[in-house]
């Protein structure tokens, strides 16, 4: 009889060795009849299985006869008996389809609400025992542990918090086969609590005390029975009500306007000197008021009204209490609420609020502040819900003449504010490379402290440098002190890892989520612990590392919002500096533009504006021998501020851009000039007899200029346009014909700019 489990647990492989000796020691051989799918017999006797095998498939019982053989061929054959176990692996499963139930409230404790039902396939072999209960405890219901019934456990209240905002209560029916430990499953199912005209209207007070003066007029409010009565129903119709039934003495003077309002009105005369009054002094009224919707719940109200000419009445606070829910993270100057008090003496004086006791801590006298003319209370301090939880005020109405109180608490709410704090931030560490997995590191554990959160709300996990996850905490969850675990071992000879220094940051959480309507405004606060962890390598291990240095810089910012003058001596040195740099290009440009000016382009302006005149008709031959003058200076020209070159020996000038002359009229000893005699008694004058300006201003000098041009004749241009030109006339079968320049020809200077050069008269004869 062999016996394995079922399942993971009895994997493929060998189950049993079978043992036969024969007396001759006679080689043995085995085999199986008949030949079966999930079981094999080797030549040597090994019975292995082939497949993991299932309780609720499979058969539960395989026979196996198995012959064993000699060299001779005698055998004996034995049977093998292989049972499968069952075991616990089946997960057991709902058999309820109904999610959603509905139950009225006020539904009396016990009253089956759901019958929640389970099956466990694990079927026959196990005792298997379905244990049910709702995870996590809902203290409006239980559940039978063996019959899955769901029953109410206490009384529901539709109308009280927080059913009142949210009626549908949500459930989680956890199912498990084994009570010490086993197979589990989970649903959800959703009980929606109905609302019930179970509440009658209720008012502050019952009986209402007021005073109205002798000369009050018809129609005067005294009372508004609704602003004092409520239904804390939830639903429509079941909290509405009405006013009926105002008697009593005096009842004749008073009415319900408009019926059914609540609002109490004067319609009589309550004067006292009216002889038709009977000078009561307090009427009595009773008034009912009502349900609309079944089953029609009342209440009786009982108004006393005081009659005086005198003004008696008090303020009345529209509550007899009030509470104020806070946060504890609300910002100073915030408003948590307003209270409010009417006053019944006509005229009326006016209200004045304060707060006259409460409100203070041994740090601050006042935490709140109250608007004297509309009561509205504001905080002025900050509020710490792990310091005080609540406070109470002693709030005054006052009307010049009397007072009134009210009892104002204040309820502190707590605020998921406060991140974890561990014993240190930083933590460097070191472990072997073949450390064992699931070894606490160096015995290092965190150990945090929240000041709003209990130890079990706190979470570790490592956000960043857990290369190839190496490293985890135990427990991740649910407690203060979690230890530094070791998950998986290092192999850094395949290649698989390669870091040797893991730098981890370590993320804790306080997880604080509130119930209820609050969950949706829940903080998570995070704190964060760096560790430094070193792998010692073994002496035999090869690091393929290359050597190097590694320098860690840490960077903090130690800025402090206190420290303001440092961006504003920032922002001061860096204006300064940029008008410096400004300051200092506009002196090197200005030095620039003084020392090093700009080439200047050939000025084609005339240098002299002498009228043209009527050209001479007479011809003149001249013949000149043109001799190259070196021009061995050069100077500015102090009016037009160019340079021009000079000839240090005979005087003649040229502008250095263009090669134009500027003094043709000085004299170059070099130059031979060799003149014909004129055609005519008349040469060198014009038709009137008197020479002509031509021949007066051409001198040897502007011929021995003319010369040394056309000796050159790239080197300047021809000016014909202009009337201060010098013009030249040349044979009428010459190159340039009558009236026209030679090339070369340079502008003369005018005389009113360069007296020194005016033309000398001109000789008759030049040699």
């Amino acid at each position: 009889m062999i016996y394995i489990l079922e399942g993971n647990r009895t994997p493929p492989g060998v189950i049993y060795q079978i043992d036969a000796s024969d007396p001759e020691q006679s080689q043995l051989t085995y085999s199986c009849t008949p030949v079966s799918e999930s079981f094999t017999v080797s030549q040597t006797g090994t019975i292995s299985s082939t497949k993991e095998f299932d309780f609720e498939r499979d058969p539960h019982t395989y026979v196996l006869n198995i012959t064993v053989t000699d060299r001779l061929g005698l055998s004996t054959t034995r049977t093998v008996i292989v049972n499968i176990i069952n075991t616990n692996d089946e997960t057991p499963y709902f058999t309820t389809k109904e999610r959603v139930y509905r139950i009225p409230e006020e539904t009396s404790p016990g009253t089956v609400v759901a019958n929640i039902t389970a099956k466990d396939p694990d079927g026959e072999g196990i005792v298997s025992t379905l244990v049910y209960s709702i995870s996590p405890p809902n203290m409006h219901f239980s559940i039978n542990p063996f019959t899955g019934v769901i029953y109410v456990a206490m009384r529901i209240d539709r109308d009280a918090a927080p059913l009142r905002l949210h009626p549908n209560i949500s459930l989680v029916i956890h199912v498990e086969d084994n009570p010490s430990g086993g197979q589990t499953n989970e649903m959800e199912i959703t009980v929606i609590i109905e609302d019930l005209n179970d509440n009658p209207p209720e008012c502050s007070f019952y009986n209402f005390r007021l005073e109205v003066y002798e000369t009050a007029t018809t129609g005067t409010l005294l009372l508004d029975l609704r602003d004092h009565c409520q239904d804390i129903d939830v639903e429509p119709s079941n909290n509405e009500f009405n006013f009926t039934g105002l008697s009593g003495l005096g009842s004749n003077k008073f009415t319900l306007n408009p019926s059914g309002s609540g609002r109490i009105v004067l319609i009589g005369d309550l004067d006292f000197e009216n002889p038709d009054n009977l000078a009561v002094e307090e009427y009595t009224l009773t008034a009912v008021v009502q349900d609309i919707a079944q089953p029609y719940y009342t209440n009786n109200i009982y108004i006393y009204i005081k009659i005086t000419p005198v003004n008696e009445f008090f303020p009345v606070f529209n509550s007899p209490s009030y509470v104020f829910n806070v946060s504890e993270i609300t910002r100073a100057g915030s408003s948590i609420g307003e209270v409010s008090a009417t006053d019944k003496d006509l005229p009326f004086t006016g209200i004045t609020y304060s707060i006259v006791a409460g409100g203070g801590t041994l740090s601050y006298t006042n935490i709140f502040w109250i608007d004297p003319n509309e009561g509205n209370l504001e905080i002025i301090a900050t509020l710490d819900y792990e310091t005080t939880q609540r406070y109470i005020l002693t709030v005054q109405a006052s009307d010049t003449e009397k007072l009134a109180t009210v009892s104002v608490t204040i309820n502190v709410l707590e605020v998921n504010d406060e991140k974890p704090v561990c014993s240190a931030n930083t933590y460097s560490l070191a472990i072997p490379v073949d450390l064992a997995v699931g070894t606490n590191i160096e015995g290092f554990r965190i150990e945090c402290v929240d000041r709003d959160s209990s130890p079990r709300s706190l979470r570790y996990f490592i956000n960043s440098g857990n290369v190839n996850n190496h490293f985890t905490f135990s427990p991740s969850a649910g407690s203060n002190i979690s230890q530094l675990i070791l998950a998986s071992r290092f192999d850094y000879d395949s290649g698989l890892d390669t870091v040797w220094d893991y730098r981890l940051r370590v993320y804790i959480t306080d997880d604080n989520l509130l119930s209820g309507s609050n969950r949706a405004t829940a903080l998570i606060e995070t704190g964060t612990v760096t560790l430094s962890i070193r792998v010692i390598p073994n002496p035999t291990t090869t690091t393929t590392t290359t050597p190097a240095i590694t320098l860690l810089i840490r960077t903090e910012n130690v800025y402090s919002e206190s420290a303001w003058y440092v961006p504003f001596l920032i922002s001061v040195g860096s204006m300064l500096l940029l008008g410096l740099l400004g300051y200092l290009s506009f002196l090197l440009a200005k030095y620039i533009r003084t020392y090093c000016p700009p080439k200047p382009k050939a000025d084609k302006r005339p240098l002299k504006n002498t009228p043209e005149k009527k050209k001479v008709k007479k011809e003149e031959v001249w013949e000149m021998t043109k001799i190259n003058t070196v021009f061995d200076g050069e100077a500015r020209d102090p009016v037009t501020g160019k340079m021009y070159e000079y000839n240090s020996k005979s005087g003649a000038r040229r502008w250095k851009d263009t090669k134009e002359l500027v003094e043709p009229g000085i004299k170059d000893p070099l130059a031979q000039v060799i003149s014909t005699a004129p055609a005519n008694s008349s040469e060198g004058k014009d038709r009137t007899g008197t020479p002509s300006k031509q021949e007066a201003g051409t001198t040897g000098r502007e011929l021995a200029a003319e010369n040394n041009m056309a000796a050159k004749p790239s080197e300047g241009k021809a000016e014909t346009s202009s009337q201060d030109s010098l013009k030249l006339y040349k044979p009428k079968d010459g190159a340039g014909g009558k009236g026209s320049s030679s090339p070369g020809r340079s502008p003369v200077p005018s005389p009113k700019i360069y007296p020194q050069l005016q033309p000398k008269p001109a000789l008759k004869n030049v040699v």
